[in-house]
């Protein structure tokens, strides 16, 4: 028997052919989902980065340089803080480098100030003819935390006298007399430096204060105050570099000199006729910037 057959109407048109799944299609649509979760994952990432401090490497500078006039820079000092404006914030005041006529004991200088706020101070051993350490120690309470940050300077130096005499005992020193020499010498200007921070000697120049315009206005007319410069651009002390003038500083800010290398019969602690460590950038002045390249102050020792 013969089996029935279908047949298709002619109006009715071809069923198309099924068509498989476009390849390229599929390839386009992974690597999308690849890129997306690529990007996902760098935003994550970003997300969790620590916050940068852009303000790392910008050094506020007050103070003098090397070559500056020190009667131009008391003038220009003293018209910036005549000329200084009360604060934006109430109650803040603004930080000032205060030099000071002589070399102050830690009870001086509490008396020198009258109560003006502190933040920090500036001293050197005052040794005659010899390059001494600047060293910046950070102060509050006046006089305690100069005597125990002098007394933190003192154990220091004692650590330092002790490894230039190793050094000098060296083979390589006993058969180098100028190297011996330098060693000597640095081991007797350590222990003569030690020996007078642990008394509490009349070492301390300059001091970083706080304090509204008027107050610090008065602070300038105080006995013993030398300069007031007030420096209202500083906004971080641990990005700032103070570099006030020695009180034996009369003319021009020069280089040091060491004229005593190796001498024993030195005197003690007197006045010393060198000027400071040569140093960079100087405040005030008319175009002074509030920022430049360079390292900051030592991390104060107290």
């Amino acid at each position: 028997m013969d089996r029935p057959t279908s047949t298709v109407p002619a109006d009715v048109p071809p069923r198309p052919p099924r068509r498989r799944p476009s390849r390229s299609g599929l390839l386009t649509w992974i690597a999308l989902a690849c890129a997306l979760a690529v990007l996902a994952a760098a935003l994550w990432d970003r997300r969790r980065e620590p916050v940068v401090d852009r303000t790392v490497g910008e050094v506020t500078r007050v103070g003098v340089a090397d070559g500056d006039s020190i009667p131009d820079y008391q003038r220009a000092a003293a018209a910036e803080l005549a000329a200084l404006a009360a604060p934006a914030t109430p109650g803040t005041g603004d930080h000032a480098l205060v030099s000071f006529a002589g070399y102050l004991t830690p009870a001086r200088l509490a008396d020198t100030l009258g109560g003006t706020p502190v933040s920090a101070v500036v001293a050197r051993v005052p040794l005659p003819g010899r390059q001494t350490e600047i060293v910046r120690i950070a102060a509050m309470r006046l006089p305690d935390d100069v005597v125990a940050g002098m007394a933190e300077v003192a154990a220091r130096k004692d650590r330092e006298a002790a490894d230039y005499r190793v050094r000098a005992a060296a083979p390589s020193a006993a058969a180098d007399a100028e190297l011996r020499r330098v060693y000597d010498t640095g081991a007797s200007v350590s222990a003569r430096e030690a020996a007078a921070y642990r008394s509490g000697c009349a070492c301390v120049y300059a001091a970083v204060v706080r304090d509204t315009p008027d107050a610090l206005r008065a602070l300038a007319a105080r006995p013993g105050v030398r300069v007031v410069d007030a420096a209202p651009e500083v906004r971080r002390l641990d990005r700032t570099v103070f570099t006030p003038p020695l009180p034996e500083q009369r003319d021009v800010v020069r280089p040091p000199a060491d004229t005593g290398l190796a001498d024993p019969a030195a005197p003690g602690v007197g006045d010393s006729s060198e000027a400071a460590p040569t140093v960079s950038g100087s405040s005030p002045s008319p175009g002074r910037s509030a920022t430049g390249a360079g390292p900051p102050n030592p991390v104060p020792t107290s």
